[in-house]
């Protein structure tokens, strides 16, 4: 878990209660977090974020999206990358790296983090509404997440964490069609089970 705002450790939490080893890093010193991850995250590890990123099979990527253009992709260079950012300007400021319209923000940080593989989710739900909207499976009133990812293995390993923490994926065939899930998308912000998803996202690019 890369940040330790406001959603890192949200996700940190529910990912230790679903059973994941878990480590959190922010930009610098593991002290400095140790005691938001103590309270926020009990269970998440804080390290360095080199050492945290060097052990992990998937490093979710939650910072600031204002410090992106600052992020070093070699930190993550050959790792599965989880893009839990936004960019929702009357939030965020006006972001230059993020403006070119052509590309949703994923396939931005994509070509960016060049060597890593991006896959979209967790990012079109409030992180307060992360812990309280988990449902056992098979529940009616389990709530769906899409996961975006123009590579068919990591969007498979990605939407099992998804299952795994509580929610129903809905995997979406391309990073391109991420947009989808971002502010101003169908599904964005709107508790959704699988069917009205699926017919939310097919409803728009139809």
């Amino acid at each position: 878990m890369l940040g330790a705002g406001h959603v890192g450790p949200v996700i940190a939490r529910v990912a230790v209660a679903a059973g994941y080893r878990v480590t959190i890093a922010a930009s610098g010193d593991p002290e400095r977090i140790a005691l938001i991850a103590g309270v926020l995250a009990p269970g998440a590890e804080p390290r360095w974020a080199a050492d945290a990123v060097d052990d992990a099979d998937v490093v979710l990527l939650a910072i600031p999206i204002h410090k992106f253009a600052a992020f070093d992709p070699a930190l993550v260079a050959g790792k599965l990358v989880v893009d839990a950012m936004n960019y929702w300007p009357p939030v965020d400021g006006v972001q230059e790296l993020f403006e070119d319209h052509q590309y949703g923000s994923s396939e931005i940080v994509q070509h960016r983090l060049n060597r890593s593989t991006v896959v979209k989710t967790l990012n079109h739900m409030g992180y307060h509404e992360l812990e309280d909207e988990r449902r056992p499976v098979r529940s009616p009133q389990r709530r769906a997440l899409g996961v975006a990812g123009d590579d068919p293995g990591a969007v498979d390993v990605v939407a099992e964490v998804v299952e795994r923490i509580g929610y129903d994926s809905v995997r979406l065939g391309s990073l391109s069609a991420g947009r989808l899930l971002e502010p101003g998308g169908p599904v964005f912000g709107v508790s959704l089970r699988r069917p009205e998803f699926e017919l939310a996202l097919s409803a728009e690019a139809a």
